[in-house]
């Protein structure tokens, strides 16, 4: 997590005022991803339909705004 976002940082420097920020959902659900096929697990999208059903993108992010990573 801490290299994705300090990747984050230097990609997209202009973003972030000096300060302390929660850094963009998609990176720690990305993180998850590449461990997860590290573990030899293969995840599936979601379908249109399951998407709809859960009220959340079939891209993500998946957990609600009030989530801390």
């Amino acid at each position: 997590n801490q290299v994705m976002g300090q990747l984050e940082l230097w990609e997209s420097a202009e973003k972030y005022e000096t300060g302390v920020h929660v850094l963009p959902k998609h990176l720690d659900e990305e993180v998850a991803r590449l461990h997860l096929g590290q573990l030899g697990v293969k995840l599936t999208k979601l379908t249109a339909k399951q998407s709809e059903y859960l009220g959340i993108p079939a891209e993500g992010p998946f957990k609600p705004d009030y989530y801390r990573y």
